[in-house]
């Protein structure tokens, strides 16, 4: 390779412009002088990481940015998590991407998604290990296993003793729902626990109608076993709402099998990721992971300790993908300043110590999102993201600033996520 490439992928960057900030969105407003920088000598577009008119969720994201036809690839998101986090799950098992929620007592109302965001990893798997230990699923031969990972999220798999499962099941989850084996963020939806049934065209398999009937039966069950925890009895005594309920998505019922990817662009690739669904497509498309700890809330500590990993690992790979979680969370609250503060936080302490200790003449940087999650939606929507590539031998658009506006008057035009690997192997060959 004649350069090496750092591919840097920010969470749910893409916004809507936002009244508050001038009518800019929060990457436009952000104080960002070294992207900036990287813009004055890029080239820029707009990419539509899955395709035009899919709101994706990261997962589907992420594998169409590496060059994957994702179609063909997804299995669904339980899998991916479930293999990152060293479940076992063969070939008709049952696994689904939960979140622990409130939902109000007696009723099927959703109160909050995910705990208030305050659920700790020392609650979750004291929740975790009671519902392993008092949930026995009764309405077929099934065993499950339940594993929190990060905050509210966490693995559902659930395995059948006399036969295969089947991921053609719904959403118990109202926030997404399924289009073939995709997930797809929904922008409204009525905020109650849906039941899992089968798909439309699997409505009389046998394998589905289990496996819709096992996911309820977990549902009603280990609600009960939360809501009786004494974990949730101090949280409510504390003013904090109960993680009572769980809500699963993304079912798949076996593990992708995806190409090599550095024997598909010939090239070393190691990859920084935080959060277990994109360290599981890291491990299955053959990437080396760099030990990476989760983050602290300490944006300056955590930012420049990730551009600490990549410096200290860039000799090893000819590419590193990087994923930054940063802007996606605040803006699913609907907070566009956080979200703009967490993109000003990366351009100072990740981008501003990276870009002082490389050359830019050995490297081709790109900077993308995986997807975008307007403040106002507080959800995926189907808008492109912004796209911007630079190095050495790299004409400019003569653009002075990173943001969708900019990057929509871009030479690059409008990308599919697919086509992106590509072209920046192309360039750093």
């Amino acid at each position: 390779m004649k350069k090496k490439l750092l591919y840097v992928v920010l969470d749910g960057v893409g916004d809507l412009p936002i009244a508050e900030l001038g009518d800019k969105t929060p990457l436009e407003a952000a104080k960002t002088p070294n992207l900036d920088r990287l813009a004055k000598d890029s080239k820029m577009g707009l990419v539509y990481t899955v395709g035009r008119n899919i709101a994706p969720e990261s997962d589907v994201a992420v594998i169409s940015l590496l060059g994957y036809d994702a179609s063909k690839h997804y299995t669904g998101r339980g899998p991916l998590e479930a293999f990152s986090e060293g479940l076992d799950i063969q070939d008709g098992d049952l696994a689904f991407r939960v979140n622990f929620a409130t939902r109000q007592t007696g009723s099927n109302k959703i109160l909050d998604r995910r705990v208030g965001r305050n659920l700790t990893t020392q609650e979750a798997t004291a929740l975790a290990k009671e519902m392993n230990e008092k949930v026995k699923l009764t309405s077929a031969p099934a065993d499950f296993i339940f594993k929190n990972t990060i905050g509210h999220r966490g693995i559902l798999v659930i395995k059948r003793k006399d036969g295969r499962l089947s991921s053609e099941v719904t959403n118990t989850d109202p926030a997404y729902e399924k289009e073939g084996s995709y997930g797809i963020a929904k922008a409204k939806f009525e905020k109650i626990v849906l039941k899992c049934e089968p798909t439309e065209k699997f409505k009389d398999s046998k394998e589905a109608i289990v496996s819709a009937m096992l996911t309820n039966e977990f549902t009603e069950k280990s609600s009960e076993v939360l809501e009786a925890s004494e974990i949730n009895k101090k949280r409510r005594a504390e003013g904090k709402v109960a993680a009572n309920v769980i809500l699963a998505r993304d079912a798949g019922d076996r593990l992708p099998k995806f190409p090599d990817l550095g024997k598909m662009f010939g090239a070393k690739f190691g990859s920084l990721v935080e959060m277990p669904v994109e360290r599981g497509i890291a491990l299955l498309t053959g990437m080396e992971i760099i030990k990476t700890p989760l983050p602290t809330g300490d944006l300056e500590k955590d930012y420049k300790l990730r551009s600490g990993l990549v410096l200290d690992n860039v000799k090893k790979f000819d590419s590193i993908y990087i994923h930054l979680k940063g802007p996606d969370e605040p803006a699913h609250d609907g907070n566009f300043k956080k979200k703009l503060e967490s993109i000003e936080a990366i351009d100072k302490f990740f981008f501003s110590n990276l870009l002082s200790k490389i050359d830019l003449k050995d490297f081709l940087i790109a900077v993308t999102g995986d997807h975008s999650t307007p403040c106002k939606m507080k959800a995926h929507s189907a808008d492109p993201v912004p796209l911007m590539i630079v190095s050495a031998g790299i004409a400019s658009d003569g653009l002075t600033s990173f943001g969708e506006s900019n990057c929509k008057k871009g030479s690059l035009g409008e990308l599919l996520g697919p086509q992106l690997m590509p072209l920046f192997i192309k360039h750093i060959k």
